[in-house]
């Protein structure tokens, strides 16, 4: 498996999907580079998600977070492409992908971005 950063999300069949449950990953170490001043934003990404017929694999999900270590991104925009990234390879029943940014400027910034129709679980 690969070591290095990549923009690949990789997925497992799901053992169970024939039901529905959710499956909660926080990634406290986010790091993006504000694209007007090149200066490291930090953040916690949590992503909650029902899976369908497979899950996000977790050190491809590791390995994709440090892609964007030296990308410029405003928050809104890697929040929304980071839940475009995991609907596109996992093809979740929902998914939400939440950007908790760490205070810039005086200001704290939490994106929160869903896909799909929640279940009652």
């Amino acid at each position: 498996m690969r070591s290095a950063p990549s923009k690949t999300l990789e997925v497992v069949p799901n053992p169970h999907p024939d039901r529905d449950y959710e499956v909660s990953m926080t990634v406290p170490e986010f790091t993006c580079l504000c694209p007007r001043t090149g200066q490291p934003d930090f953040a916690t990404i949590r992503i909650r998600y029902v899976p369908d017929q497979h899950l996000v694999e977790l050190k491809s999900l590791k390995l994709y977070v440090w892609s964007y270590r030296n990308e410029g991104a405003f928050h809104e925009d890697v929040t929304n492409r980071i839940l475009n990234d995991f609907v596109a390879a996992a093809k979740p029943r929902w998914v939400e992908v939440t950007g908790d940014f760490n205070v810039r400027g005086g200001i704290k910034t939490e994106v929160r971005a869903t896909s799909g129709k929640r279940s009652e679980l």
